[in-house]
């Protein structure tokens, strides 16, 4: 993820409560030959490494590449490469985006070639951003390129022939967050990780409301795809 800067890793990493409330919903979906896409520090492994047999993290930036070899260097089970999905030819049977999509231009290029790299029956995982109307300058600051609507997946599905297992808006409190965040619109770091701090603690909240309201809004949008090459 050559685009997110260290302290957005920083503050988002401590934001444990959203990413146990992220994987609480797709672990089942991890399985096998995993391969994450843009891991950054590489703490989203801790969440899933038991789901999975062999994890492949692919990181373009080098720098961060070369922090997840040193972190991972004893875990056979974790492989660290440095590049692009196009340089990868074998597949996988879960490829997973968590909250990358977003930074990448040519998006539906990109997801093109994950899903080739699918073993049949696999799965796709897309955590994104969602709601263009939400786009801020701490988007931008951060290399957010766009945020997301359900039609862009459910056109994916249907123009890649797949299986949409899941398309759900989460986080509603986030959402509203990020309409204030919009607002005050400030690049000052103390008051973002502030904010992020607050918004990580109130994620139960997002949990009851997501189900009350039946993920009708969010902050994030997932999106689960199938192979099936039957």
């Amino acid at each position: 993820m050559s685009d997110t800067s260290s302290w957005e890793l920083k503050f988002f990493d401590a934001a444990k409560n959203w990413r146990k409330y992220q994987f609480k919903i797709i672990s089942k979906y991890i399985r096998r030959d995993t391969l994450e896409v843009g891991p950054g520090t590489g703490n989203n492994v801790n969440y899933y490494k038991r789901r999975a047999s062999k994890i492949t993290l692919l990181e373009i930036n080098r720098k961060l590449t070369k922090s997840l070899k040193k972190k991972f260097y004893k875990n056979k089970k974790v492989r660290v490469l440095n590049s692009d999905i196009y340089s990868i030819k074998e597949k996988f049977d879960t490829i997973m985006y968590m909250d990358v999509l977003e930074h990448i231009k040519a998006d539906k290029r990109e997801i093109k070639k994950a899903i080739s790299l699918l073993n049949s029956d696999g799965y796709l995982i897309i955590f994104v951003p969602a709601f263009q109307i939400l786009y801020s300058s701490f988007d931008k600051d951060i290399g957010h390129v766009r945020r997301y609507r359900k039609f862009f997946f459910f056109n994916l599905a249907k123009k890649q022939k797949l299986k949409l297992i899941e398309l759900k808006y989460f986080d509603s409190i986030g959402f509203i967050f990020s309409i204030i965040n919009k607002i005050i619109s400030t690049n000052n770091k103390n008051r973002i990780g502030l904010g992020i701090k607050i918004w990580n603690n109130l994620i139960f909240l997002s949990i009851f409301f997501d189900f009350i309201l039946k993920n009708m809004f969010g902050k994030s949008l997932l999106c689960i795809l199938k192979k099936d090459d039957q």
